[in-house]
C-alpha cells in the first residue's frame, strides 16, 4: 500500500456532536530503531511486544464548529494540559490530508496514563495510538463500509506521524515495523502483525519495568533520532538491526532462550553506543541502570535463569522473564533491584494483545 490508500474519499455529512473513548498500550521494542527519514519513516525494521498494564485511556470529544482550522483542548487526568498543545497541533498538522474532517470539529481530548506521565515509559506511543484509534472511529462512522483490516492500518499509520513507535501499540502481541525482506507484509507506513510461528515460551513472556529516572530526559528521542544523520555507524548499525530481525525469527520460533538473552541484551547497549557516538554524544544511561544491569547479569550467572534485560532511550531498565520464572524474578526485584528505582517504584506487566474500544 501507498500513503495514497488512506487519503479520506467521502462526501458523507459531518456527523453530529459525541464521544468515542480508546485503550491503547505501550509497546517495549526487542530490535530497536534508532534513525528515521521523510515522514516519520523508519531507516530499519523494528519488532516489540505489546505491554497490557502500562496503558493510556482517551475519550475523544467532538463537536461540528463552522470556523476554520484546528480547535481543540487537552485534559490529562481531569486537568488541563497546555504542554500537551504543540504536539497534538503538530500531529494534527501531519494527518490533515488523510482525516481532513478533523479540522470541521471542536475537540476536547481527555486522557490519562496508568503509568505515572513522565516516568520514562513511552507514553507517546500509547497515547497517540489511542488518539488515532479514537479519530479513526470518526472516520469509520462517515464510511462504515471501512473494513476491520482498513481501520487499523489507518490507525496505525496515523499513529505513526504522531510517534514513530505508536504504530507498533495497536495489535499485539509482536508487532514488526518497518519494511524488510524476510518479514511477509511488513510496511514502513504502518505497524503489522508478526506472521511467523512463536514458541509458547514467548506467549506470556513477562516485563517489569524499573524505574530508575522519572524525570524528562535531557535529550528527546526525536533529537536522537536526527543525529543519526551522517553518524560514522549508521550504516552499520542499521545493517546490524536487519540482520538482528532475521536471527529473532529463528529464536522465536525455537524458544532458544539464551539466544533471545545475547540479541535482545546487545540490541538494548547498542540503541545506547549510538547516542553515546553521535555527535554532540549524550548518555541517557544512569549510574543505577548500570548498577541493575550488572545485579541481573550476577543472577543470571548464579541462579541460571533466563532473566534478562532491554532499554529504551532513557534510563529505565525493562526486565524481561519467563512467566514460569515470575515468583522468583519478582523477589529477586524487589529484594535487589528497587532500590535502584526512584522511590523503589518498579511496574509489573507482561505482553498484551493490543488496544481496545472502550
Amino acid at each position: 500500500m501507498s500513503e495514497d490508500s488512506f487519503l479520506f474519499n467521502s462526501d458523507a455529512a459531518l456527523v453530529s456532536a459525541g464521544s468515542v473513548s480508546w485503550q491503547s498500550p505501550s509497546n517495549i521494542a526487542l530490535v530497536k530503531y534508532w534513525g528515521k527519514h521523510g515522514a516519520q519513516l523508519p531507516q530499519n525494521a523494528s519488532i516489540s511486544f505489546t505491554l497490557s498494564n502500562c496503558h493510556t485511556t482517551t475519550t475523544l470529544h467532538y463537536t461540528p464548529k463552522e470556523t476554520q482550522g484546528f480547535d481543540f483542548e487537552v485534559y490529562l487526568d481531569g486537568q488541563k494540559e497546555e504542554g500537551f498543545e504543540p504536539k497534538i497541533a503538530s500531529f494534527f498538522k501531519r494527518i490533515e490530508t488523510y482525516v481532513p474532517f478533523i479540522s470541521k470539529y471542536h475537540f476536547k481530548i481527555e486522557t490519562s496514563n496508568s503509568f505515572p506521565h513522565s516516568s520514562g515509559i513511552a507514553s507517546s506511543a500509547s497515547g497517540m495510538s489511542a488518539l488515532s484509534l479514537c479519530i479513526m472511529d470518526m472516520e469509520r462512522v462517515l464510511q462504515p463500509e471501512m473494513t476491520d483490516v482498513y481501520f487499523m492500518q489507518k490507525a496505525s499509520f496515523l499513529s505513526r506521524l504522531g510517534s514513530g513507535s505508536a504504530c507498533r501499540s495497536l495489535e499485539g502481541p509482536l508487532i514488526v515495523w518497518g519494511k524488510h525482506d524476510g518479514i511477509e507484509h511488513s510496511s514502513d507506513l504502518y505497524g503489522t502483525s508478526y506472521p511467523y510461528e512463536v514458541h509458547p515460551h514467548f506467549e506470556d513472556y513477562q516485563d517489569t519495568i524499573l524505574l530508575v529516572d522519572k524525570g524528562e530526559k535531557q535529550v528527546s528521542s526525536t533529537v536522537g533520532h536526527g543525529l543519526m544523520h551522517g553518524h560514522a555507524f549508521a550504516k552499520a548499525r542499521f545493517t546490524q538491526a536487519h540482520d538482528n530481525l532475521v536471527q529473532l525469527k529463528t529464536v522465536l520460533q525455537s524458544g532458544d532462550l539464551d539466544a533471545f538473552i545475547a540479541l535482545v541484551e546487545s540490541e538494548a547497549l547498542t540503541l545506547h553506543a549510538m547516542m553515546m557516538t553521535s555527535h554532540p554524544y549524550f548518555i541517557l544511561m544512569k549510574p543505577n541502570t548500570l548498577e541493575i544491569i550488572q545485579r541481573i547479569w550476577d543472577y543470571r550467572e548464579t541462579t541460571e535463569s533466563k532473566v534478562c534485560f532491554t532499554l529504551d532511550a532513557g534510563a529505565n531498565v525493562h526486565v524481561l522473564y519467563p512467566k514460569a520464572e515470575q515468583q522468583n524474578v519478582q523477589e529477586f526485584i524487589e529484594n535487589e533491584l528497587s532500590k535502584f528505582c526512584q522511590n523503589k517504584h518498579y511496574i509489573h506487566d507482561c505482553v498484551g494483545r493490543g488496544a481496545k474500544k472502550l
